[in-house]
């Protein structure tokens, strides 16, 4: 276990390797990042595939993490107060999800982002490919950070992690209008009027997923819509 430790500090956290050096400047300076890669300067950063495998890889240990150490703590039947037993049962559905196919989510996410982005933020230097790698860097950056604190805040408080979740939305959508007023030179009224048309296509988004999950569910489940009318 050491020396995987070891092995694993060496390759991903000394200063002078690209994996660090890519969330420093990701951190800092976000579209130089993505237009460097852009123009064509592929040495300077961990490229966006890569850096999104990374986080696929780590974003499978972190479960496995959670399953083995936070388990009661991610436990909806504990966390939901009033709700029914249905209520509960779905909402520990969608966590089961989010350990079995969260991967395969985040995947799904990226392209449909990107087409939303693409239509908001429309650019001639900047097709649906390059949007797809703008969301490869922000999003898989997020997933990183979230990991870290997410485990330092289950390990102080576990009552915390929600509000930290919700956090961390906040955070994400502040990052992203940061990115796309610097990445396109936006004023702050073009980018005020550009969030406007975005809030409400990514609202949808968002609808249609989780109507697919609760779908989704029910087909997989032996549980049908009855079973969430008032009880008398």
């Amino acid at each position: 276990m050491r020396n995987l430790f070891e092995d694993f500090a060496y390759r991903f956290l000394n200063y002078d390797n690209l994996f660090l050096q890519t969330i420093i400047a990701l951190l800092k300076t976000p579209e130089k990042v993505i237009d460097s890669y852009v123009e064509g300067t592929r040495k300077t950063y961990v490229n966006p595939i890569s850096f999104f495998a990374i986080n696929l890889t780590l974003s499978g240990l972190y479960i496995l993490i959670l399953r083995k150490y936070f388990n009661d703590a991610m436990n909806f039947a504990t966390l939901s107060g009033q709700q029914g037993e249905a209520q509960v049962k779905l909402q520990e559905s969608i966590m089961a999800i989010f350990y079995d196919y969260g991967s395969l989510v985040n995947s799904i996410i990226i392209p449909i982002l990107a087409l939303i982005s693409i239509i908001v933020f429309y650019n001639k230097k900047y097709n649906y490919t390059e949007h797809i790698i703008v969301y490869l860097y922000s999003m898989s950056l997020f997933s990183i950070l979230s990991m870290v604190t997410g485990l330092i805040v289950l390990s102080i408080d576990t009552s915390y992690f929600m509000t930290l979740s919700l956090l961390q939305y906040l955070l994400l959508f502040i990052y992203h209008a940061v990115l796309f007023k610097r990445l396109f030179n936006l004023s702050i009224k073009q980018l005020f009027l550009k969030i406007l048309i975005f809030i409400p296509l990514s609202f949808l988004f968002y609808i249609g997923i989780s109507l697919a999950i609760v779908l989704l569910f029910f087909v997989f489940s032996d549980m049908s819509f009855k079973d969430f009318a008032p009880q008398n």
